[in-house]
């Protein structure tokens, strides 16, 4: 191990002490918000030095093999040969681990997010692609037990979505969907298409992570235009009596949202409102991230919607991931909410691009 590395473990085991400590401390028990943050810590600290101790004792077990292989004994030489590969191995992979927990974390890796999908190049097949979409996620968030609320959609004449925008809550929903920024691609025989044709249409999609109030954009009131209307969602008679719905435009950015879930007006505002400060926030983070990473094939974050990232070839049972150059022959898995082997493969080729540019 690298001695850089082994001196950022160490440095994490004794804060990790520390932060025992200070939760000891009677003065900072009892709910306090110091108590909180300190107890996050905690938490996010142990798998480190966890997994650094398991990696010390298996050094000590192997340079013990390694005695056992200068043994006069010829069976112990032999015991101590084996022993040392195996955990020579075992050492290797822990090692690995311990590189990955050292990786900076993504301060929204926990936040809950705004999930966007819009139809694209397609007509109505992408509007029903963008349904399909929707229920693919929707199926893995009932899998991770995380709430998925509408709070603005445009239906299609033939079904599905020409545009939908959910609010996706539940632990680490954006650690887990942030790689789903682009554009999905889909290659299948239109239920509208008479002659059986296949047909190529695409939906874009974006995953925007939502703000705490003190991260918020600094807005100036002066550069929104606010309209109100009258819903067209479900809600009974109260939505189509009272201008609820909500629109604001960022006039300098030219960027709208719109909420009409709610039945309240002021509701509404607020949620658009949290809508825009996300989408105004990944706005400024795409120009950072083209800037400083062009060559990246995984920019967290960024929403790139320029790129292909993803083929959906019904025909063939078949879905390629364009960025990771992944085949699976298991659409309709995948279709169903199965994305743990998707989202696994995006988070791994991440992960070994960060330690590459360490």
């Amino acid at each position: 191990m690298k001695s850089s590395i082994r001196q950022k473990l160490e440095k994490a085991r004794d804060r990790f002490e520390e932060v025992g400590r200070l939760l000891a401390d009677p003065e900072i028990a009892g709910g306090t918000d110091k108590f909180r943050e300190l107890s996050m810590e905690y938490a996010r600290l142990q798998p480190t030095v966890t997994s650094f101790d398991s990696y010390r004792s298996l050094e000590s077990e192997l340079l013990h093999a390694q005695e056992l292989r200068n043994d006069a004994d010829a069976g112990l030489r032999a015991l101590g040969e084996e022993e040392a590969a195996c955990l020579s191995g075992a050492l290797a992979e822990r090692e690995l681990l311990l590189q990955k927990l050292l990786l900076p974390k993504d301060p929204h890796d926990e936040r809950n997010i705004y999930l966007e999908i819009r139809a694209g190049t397609g007509g109505d097949e992408a509007a029903i692609f963008a349904g399909d979409l929707l229920r693919m996620y929707g199926r893995y968030a009932e899998t991770q037990r995380w709430q998925v609320e509408t709070l603005n959609e445009n239906p299609g004449e033939h079904g599905g979505y020409r545009e939908v925008i959910c609010r996706v809550v539940g632990r680490g929903v954006f650690s887990r969907l942030k790689f789903e920024s682009g554009t999905h691609r889909v290659q299948r025989v239109p239920a509208t298409e008479a002659q059986g044709r296949i047909h190529t249409s695409a939906c874009t999609v974006a995953i925007l992570p939502e703000l705490d109030e003190i991260e918020a954009v600094d807005i100036n009131p002066a550069d929104l235009r606010t309209d109100t209307y009258r819903s067209s969602g479900a809600g009974g008679q109260h939505v189509n009596k009272t201008d609820s719905a909500v629109r604001i435009t960022h006039l300098p950015s030219g960027i709208v949202v719109e909420c009409q879930d709610e039945r309240s007006q002021h509701k509404n505002r607020a949620r658009a409102m949290s809508l825009l400060q996300a989408k105004l926030l990944a706005a400024e983070q795409e120009k950072q991230a083209s800037a400083q990473a062009r060559s990246r094939k995984l920019q967290i974050g960024s929403g790139d919607r320029s790129e292909r990232i993803r083929t959906y070839n019904f025909p063939q049972g078949r879905i390629t991931d364009h960025r990771i150059n992944l085949t699976l022959y298991k659409l309709a898995d995948v279709m169903d909410g199965k994305l743990d082997e998707l989202l696994d493969a995006l988070q791994q080729e991440y992960q070994a691009e960060e330690l590459a540019a360490e």
